[in-house]
Formats: C-alpha cells, sequence, structure tokens
C-alpha cells in the first residue's frame, strides 16, 4: 500500500505555506468555549428526536442502560482523542485532520484512506439531511466563523427540545392519548435484530467524527479545552437526549415513529399538540439543520480547497473565490440529488452507526490512545479500552448486519424521488 499524502505536521507551524485547506477553512483561532458550540452542534441534532424510536426495539431498561453506557464511552472516547492529539502536538506533530493523525500514529496507509472514506460518507449523510438550508450559505469561508451560529445552534438544540418534551406530555394526558404499549417483538430472532439496529441507532445520534478538525479550530496550545468544551457539549446533551428520549417513549411505546414530530402529527387524526408548539418545534428543526450541515461539510471543503486553491492569494481573491463557488456549489447540488432520489434516510441511520460511527468514535479512540501513551498491560485504562473496542466492534458488526437486513425488508417501500420516508 502506497504511503498517504504527506500532510504537514509541524508543531510551531501547523498550517503549511501551500496547504490552503487548513489556511482558509480550518482556523486556529478559537477558545474552549468555541469548540462547546461547535461540538454541541455536530453531536446535539435533531436526530435525538429518533430517540423513542431506537427505544421501541430495546424497551425502558436496557433502552435507558445503552443511552447511558453509550454516553459514558463516547465522552471517554473523545477525551482520549483529545489527549492522543494533545501528545502528538507536544511531540511536535500537531494534527488538524483525523486522517493524518489515524496515519502517523498507526504508521499505515490504508488507514489514512478509510478514515477519509468514514469521514465522506458521514459528511455526505449529514449534508444531505441539510440540504434545503445549508445550500443557502455556502460561502461562509472557516469553521471558526461558524462559532456565533453554533451558539444559536445550541439554544435552537434546547428550544426545540423542550418544545417537544411539553408536546409529548400534552399529549400522554390529553383524552385523545393515544394506548401504551411498550412490548417488544414476539419472535426472538427479530428481538436481537431490533435491539442492534437500535444500538447502531443511538450510536449514530452520538457520533461525531470530525473531532480532530474541531480541536484545529483551538488556538494553540490546545491541551486541557476540548476536554472544558465536550464538558459543555454533554451537559446539553444530558438534559436534550434524556428528555426527548423518555417522553417520546412514554406516549408512543412501540408506535413510536423515526421522527417524533410525526408521531405527534399523524397521518389519520389530529395534532396531538397544539398546532403552534409543533410548527415552532419544526421551525427550530430546520435552522438548526442549516447549522448541521455547515458543520459537517467543512471536512469536504478542506480536502477540496486544499488542491484547488491557491494560499498565496488570499481567501476572497478572484483565484480563490471562483473556484470555491463552483466546487461547493456542486457538492451541495450532489447533495440535494442524493436527497431527493432516496428518500430513506431515517432506515438508513442504523447502518451509518454501525459501519460510520462505531469504528470512529468507539473503536479507533482506544486504539490511538494505548498506540500513543502505551498504558501498562496489567492498568486499569488499557483493559477498559480493550474491552470496548472488543464490545463495540461486535455490536458494530451485529449492528451492520441487522440494520441492513432491515433496509432489505424494507427495500419493496422505497420509490426513487418519493415525497415519502419510510421508517
Amino acid at each position: 500500500m502506497a504511503d498517504p499524502p504527506k500532510e504537514n505536521q509541524n508543531h510551531h507551524h501547523p498550517q503549511d505555506e501551500d496547504d490552503a485547506g487548513a489556511a482558509f477553512v480550518l482556523q486556529s483561532k478559537g477558545e474552549w468555549w468555541h469548540a462547546g458550540f461547535h461540538l454541541t452542534t455536530a453531536i446535539v441534532g435533531p436526530t435525538i428526536l429518533t430517540l423513542p424510536y431506537a427505544f421501541r426495539g430495546l424497551g425502558w431498561g436496557i433502552g435507558m442502560l445503552c443511552l447511558t453506557v453509550m454516553g459514558v464511552v463516547t465522552f471517554y472516547s473523545y477525551c482520549l482523542m483529545s489527549k492522543v492529539l494533545d501528545h502528538c502536538e507536544n511531540a511536535g506533530r500537531r494534527h488538524i485532520r483525523f486522517r493524518e493523525l489515524a496515519a502517523d500514529v498507526l504508521g499505515s496507509g490504508w488507514m489514512f484512506y478509510f478514515v477519509i472514506f468514514i469521514q465522506t460518507a458521514i459528511n455526505t449523510g449529514v449534508g444531505v439531511g441539510a440540504i434545503l438550508l445549508a445550500g443557502q450559505c455556502l460561502q461562509l469561508p472557516t469553521f471558526h466563523s461558524l462559532r456565533h451560529i453554533n451558539l444559536c445552534s445550541l439554544f435552537l438544540s434546547l428550544g426545540y427540545t423542550f418544545l417537544v418534551v411539553g408536546a409529548c406530555i400534552h399529549a400522554g394526558t390529553s383524552k385523545n392519548a393515544p394506548p401504551r404499549d411498550y412490548s417488544l417483538e414476539p419472535k426472538e430472532s427479530s428481538r436481537v435484530f431490533s435491539a442492534f439496529t437500535a444500538i447502531s441507532i443511538i450510536a449514530a445520534i452520538f457520533g461525531n467524527g470530525i473531532l480532530p478538525e474541531i480541536q484545529a479550530t483551538l488556538a494553540p496550545p490546545a491541551t486541557g479545552k476540548m476536554i472544558k468544551g465536550l464538558t459543555m457539549c454533554y451537559a446539553v446533551i444530558l438534559v436534550t437526549f434524556y428528555s426527548a428520549a423518555v417522553s417520546g417513549y412514554w406516549v408512543f411505546g412501540n408506535k413510536s415513529n423515526s421522527n417524533i414530530l410525526k408521531s405527534l402529527m399523524p397521518d389519520d387524526g389530529p395534532s396531538l399538540a397544539p398546532t403552534w408548539v409543533l410548527g415552532l418545534a419544526i421551525v427550530f428543526v430546520l435552522l438548526q439543520l442549516f447549522a448541521i450541515g455547515l458543520v459537517y461539510s467543512q471536512v469536504a471543503y478542506e480536502i477540496m480547497e486544499k488542491k484547488s486553491a491557491d494560499v498565496k492569494q488570499g481567501m476572497f481573491s478572484k483565484r480563490n473565490l471562483l473556484p470555491r463557488l463552483i466546487l461547493r456549489t456542486t457538492y451541495m447540488i450532489f447533495c440535494g440529488f442524493l436527497a431527493a432520489m432516496l428518500p430513506f434516510f431515517g432506515d438508513i441511520n442504523g447502518v451509518v452507526g454501525a459501519v460510520g460511527f462505531i469504528p470512529l468514535d468507539f473503536v479507533l479512540p482506544m486504539i490511538l490512545y494505548n498506540k500513543t501513551h502505551k498504558p501498562k498491560k496489567s492498568s486499569l485504562t488499557y483493559w477498559i479500552n480493550i474491552s470496548i473496542m472488543v464490545a463495540f466492534t461486535g455490536a458494530g458488526i451485529m449492528g451492520a448486519f441487522s440494520s441492513i437486513r432491515k433496509l432489505v425488508l424494507d427495500a419493496n417501500q422505497f420509490k426513487l424521488f418519493d415525497s415519502e420516508v419510510v421508517d
């Protein structure tokens, strides 16, 4: 396997003079709270409205357990990833891209391309989901410049979560409350497949495949700043994830839709909550999708501008502005075409979690930490990391199989360019 393209790793001069991707997109100017805004936008999105649907395959007890365990594991994983980045920076190799970090630490050319493939798949998938609004702001130039938008995104996530929770409580206590049934599927094999699909969905909801790129926006030295940003992010997660999961599953049980807002607005009857509440929640969701689309598009923009832009001629020079406009517009048109053609994003959410977020966020950070920090094989840290790697590798394999199985079983409902989205 050929070695990966060499990307700059110098601690004192982290941006190569010819690296337009780093100079124009991944500017290192942020504070820890800016990282917190970016992390919250990357993790706390409208996908949390899928949590009651994930609980359908797990039930109350295992659902709450999985939600808690995966929250703890991802926080731990992201902290390890930040420590790996700090370790490399202190050794004179400041990485600003996930792909170069993995290739450097593991010393394998294929790992560079594996990370690029996974990141591209994740980021394009998120871009597809946010296409209609993200396309309106193609020319916001840098990741750091999104900090104010992502602060608004943080408040939007809190806003629509509280609105949806209030709507669920109203629906559950009204005279039109739906009958509650929390039973799982009758066949044992179906219960197992549904459980692993649900775990994959929760993994996708907790996933964040761009942590090194977010840490790259911090003004050096970045040591310790990312942990503060993660703490801010997980405070928001604690409030939003549990409230959305519990309230939605409490009301709708095993009839929960993959988008709980759709459960609150059934096709065969009146809305189960005030229309203005649901309308405002939808507006907040759409506004946040705009911010999420921008955040996840930054990796694609960075890859494109590294090759297309001339860093010596300035970010807004005619030489760089025209290619940026063409490439970013083409990328968003491609995402828009996929969004229109494949109206089953909810059904492939588990596939994305199993084959994308689990290896990138639940397995790879443990490998990188054990490789760089070399904890003793008799230490608790070493065996915690090994246990997480083994458990989530198995969960990822089973989740991929069960999610693809569900996709195949539901394939007869799919119609290209259909306006109806299949659960």
